[in-house]
């Protein structure tokens, strides 16, 4: 008897081991067949629209993978507007062999479309405002490369419309920009096209980095311009909250081609939801790893930016009317949201 349950105790360890054995070694082919890949991520600099770009990418690649069982290591860097910092960057990712890379902002998709020249890795860019006059794709249908991406294309018009009619009697603008952002090109010569016409005189001042944009923004206020327009510009929305109370005691609006502006303290933003864009950037990147989509013939993808992003704050101490405001920009615009001052989106 004694025997016997002896050997059926055994019988059960040995089964057990055996059972035990068997799930790990389906564990660990589990592991080997999961498919992984390898992303470098470069922002161009710290400021609110480009943060929430990333945000959006990262939470959108997320639930992508983790919907297919896909495992995705991401490798992230900020360039902080510096160009040897950025062509650093780009050099760690091609060094570390990634799948794909993603190129935030103009700058950034022209140094690693430059830098994969010989090295064909995919680069995939966000916020590129103009992806066909700086050279990037050969078409928006067919970009013919290894590039592709989406574009944060303003409409500059419509937000210089939007400042005439809160103002029909304006007759002198700022335009305050960064001359070296690529972004800031079409725009600011579609503004000096447009304000003649519209019999209205302007002043530029420019600047590179936070402190010459304040002193910028300080002689555009000497000078007695009646607002100021900026394009989606990143030196100038990295100083915006370094600026926005100097127009504010002066009384100017600052219309910007951005909601961060206004979230930084600008009194009115205009283009595209950045957090959508972050999130369909997260599926081209997708789609390309998946091989779901051949990157040269994956179309750019724009956005329809006609949000006017309107700041509370501003409205109220310059005693202006919120509902009169938006019954104004209503016909122009095909949304129209609020905002508080604040760093970051919530």
């Amino acid at each position: 008897m004694k025997k016997t349950i002896t050997f059926i105790t055994c019988l059960f360890i040995l089964i057990c081991l055996c059972a035990c054995n068997a799930q790990s070694a389906d564990q660990v082919q589990s592991e080997e067949t999961k498919v992984s890949y390898t992303i470098g991520i470069c922002n161009y600099v710290d400021d609110a629209s480009l943060n929430q770009i990333v945000d959006n990418i990262l939470a959108g690649l997320k639930e992508l993978s983790e919907g297919d069982d896909v495992q995705i290591d991401i490798l992230y860097d900020n360039a902080n507007a510096d160009a040897n910092v950025m062509a650093q960057i780009i050099s760690n990712f091609i060094s570390k062999d990634v799948d794909l890379m993603v190129g935030i902002a103009t700058p950034v998709a022209l140094n690693m479309q430059a830098m994969t020249q010989d090295n064909p890795i995919p680069v995939i860019f966000a916020a590129v405002s103009d992806p066909l006059s700086c050279g990037l794709v050969e078409s928006l249908e067919q970009p013919g490369a290894n590039i592709s991406g989406t574009s944060d294309f303003l409409n500059t018009k419509n937000v210089l419309q939007l400042m005439i009619e809160q103002d029909p009697e304006i007759r002198k603008v700022g335009l305050l920009y960064d001359a070296s952002q690529d972004a800031s090109t079409g725009p600011i010569k579609e503004a000096k096209d447009f304000f003649p016409q519209a019999g209205i005189t302007y002043v530029e001042k420019t600047g590179t980095n936070v402190d010459e944009i304040k002193l910028a923004a300080a002689s555009l206020i000497a000078e007695g311009v009646q607002a100021v327009f900026t394009p989606t510009d990143n030196t100038v929305m990295t100083a915006e909250l370094s600026i926005y109370e100097q127009f504010l005691d002066a009384g100017i609006l600052h219309y910007a081609g951005a909601d961060s502006f206004a979230l930084n303290g600008a009194f009115l933003g205009y283009g595209v939801d950045y957090a959508q864009l972050g999130r369909q950037t997260a599926e081209m990147v997708y789609e390309v790893l998946s091989g779901k989509a051949d990157i040269s013939e994956l179309p750019v993808r724009t956005f329809d930016n006609g949000t006017a992003t309107l700041n509370e704050d501003v409205i109220r101490t310059l005693g202006m009317d919120l509902d009169v405001l938006k019954k104004a920009f209503g016909p122009l615009c095909s949304d129209i949201k609020t905002i508080k001052t604040a760093e970051e989106f919530e």
